[in-house]
């Protein structure tokens, strides 16, 4: 998949330390809106013509987890990791087209939404801060960051 998407590649080796594994989203922004179907497009280009599609729509990869940071984190209770991909985006000055998911654990502000956001994306609220485990959408309390699946509607 990175011969599709070069400016992720050469983002991830640019700005991130070695051995660093991300969990997250890779997304086209096309109108003001996800543009799966730029998505789908991209994913079958390879060079040289990946290169022309990455200036046409440009990907980003939304991080919402980290997984790897010198070992296997995930273990760690999600607080503890979230912690820690927030000092690596902070220390390491990470930018586009790396771009950490929001996050909160205010119910309200889930629901109510940040000011700014793209529309599209749901927002991250967990209740399990404290589980190893963290990713399940809307239903059993916990909302991980993407878009919503297709099989519920969105309150």
């Amino acid at each position: 998949m990175t011969s599709a998407f070069p400016e992720i590649r050469e983002a991830a080796l640019a700005q991130l330390p070695a051995d660093t594994g991300l969990d997250g989203e890779l997304v086209v922004w096309e109108s003001g809106r996800l543009a799966f179907e730029r998505l789908q497009q991209r994913l079958a280009r390879h060079r040289p013509g990946a290169v022309e599609a990455a200036r046409q729509w440009p990907a980003h990869y939304v991080v919402f987890d980290l997984v790897h940071a010198g070992a296997d984190v995930t273990g760690w209770p999600y607080a503890r990791r979230r912690a820690a991909l927030e000092s690596l985006f902070a220390d390491r000055c990470l930018q586009a087209p790396l771009t950490r998911c929001p996050s909160t654990t205010d119910p309200a502000v889930a629901r109510g939404g940040w000011s700014g956001r793209r529309p599209g994306w749901r927002d991250c609220a967990s209740n399990g801060w404290t589980s190893p485990t963290f990713g399940a959408f809307d239903r059993g309390g916990s909302t991980k960051c993407g878009p919503p699946p297709k099989r519920w509607p969105v309150p």
